[in-house]
């Protein structure tokens, strides 16, 4: 395994490009989503690259470990992660000597998460990946810099925001500078209306749903919207997030999508629990990036054997229903 990851010659991103071609052959289809979030990997020593007592969201806190930003695509038929970049604190990015014992790239630059994030999404449309949303948690979502890319594309995002995230816009009663938790505060409780967020283990994930159009100048076959999703048993409990979508989109369809961001972490358990996903033993970039590559390859493999079964199971006729042709 060592010299496999460490020692022989071959390209982590050719692989890398072999894993989304194949992933979108298995699962691509026109309403299928990108989605990006990052996984921390714990580490006990400091030698490994990009290892650095930062936050991991894995542990919850902040921990001796490395992170990856990593970028899913799911759609009916499952999901699979098609991309993946280490993120290099920026400590390592302005060490060169340390990267060089670990082969790190000699050019890099710093790189925030989210810039990390706009290359990969930006990589996977180029190719041609067929994409109805975009899918991220609030540390993307309030990048404008990621926002404005796929606005520019003409790509619909469904992409998480904080509470207090500082937003600006003129009405006719002048300039008003607010927030999301404000402007939902301000909504009287009949303005929301119940959608499910996909369906988790104990069936339909029903929540209450409003949004609140944004006065910013927009193409007029384009939408902005403030989402707000609130918990039926607790309204205090609320999420907030930032659409943009073709216009005439319900608000059932944004409920759908943003509801969709859990596939990359139901990836990232799979990868973890049966394929080792985080037991990386290369202390190199490009032993990890190897590494992840491999994994990603037989989550992909997975994914499609999966795809395959339920394809089969939905072309058989269902022998507890009416013929739909009979009933009809």
């Amino acid at each position: 395994m060592q010299a496999l990851l460490g020692r022989s010659r071959w390209e982590a991103d050719a692989l890398r490009d072999e894993v989304r071609s194949y992933v979108v052959e298995a699962l691509g289809c026109e309403s299928g989503v990108l989605v990006v979030d990052e996984t921390g990997f714990l580490k006990k020593g400091e030698h490994s690259v990009g290892v650095a007592r930062q936050y991991s969201g894995t542990a919850g806190r902040v921990e001796n470990c490395q992170v990856g930003v990593f970028l899913a695509y799911a759609s009916n038929y499952g999901q699979a992660l098609i991309d993946r970049r280490l993120y290099l604190p920026e400590a390592w990015a302005k060490d060169a000597a340390r990267r060089q014992k670990v082969q790190g790239p000699e050019d890099v630059e710093f790189a925030t998460k989210p810039a990390i994030a706009r290359d990969l999404i930006t990589a996977a449309l180029d190719a041609g990946v067929p994409c109805a949303w975009v899918l991220a948690d609030a540390l993307y979502g309030s990048d404008s810099r990621l926002r404005r890319m796929l606005e520019k594309r003409s790509q619909a995002y469904v992409l998480a925001v904080r509470s207090n995230h500082h937003l600006r816009f003129v009405r006719q009663e002048g300039l008003v500078e607010t927030d999301p938790k404000t402007l939902a505060e301000a909504l009287e409780h009949s303005a929301c209306t119940s959608h499910a967020a996909g369906e988790g283990a104990k069936g339909l994930r029903l929540y209450d749903w409003a949004r609140i159009s944004f006065p910013w100048s927009c193409d007029p076959q384009w939408e902005r919207w403030l989402l707000i999703r609130r918990s039926r048993h607790d309204p205090t409990k609320q999420a907030y997030y930032f659409a943009f979508c073709p216009a005439g989109t319900t608000l059932a369809e944004l409920a759908g999508a943003a509801g969709l961001r859990w596939t990359i972490e139901e990836c990232f358990q799979r990868a973890k629990d049966d394929l080792g996903l985080d037991h990386c033993e290369a202390r190199s970039w490009h032993g990890w990036h190897r590494h992840m590559s491999l994994v990603m390859t037989a989550a992909a493999f997975l994914a499609k054997l999966v795809a395959d079964l339920r394809r089969t199971a939905w072309s058989k006729p269902n022998k507890t229903s009416p013929n739909p042709s009979i009933a009809a």
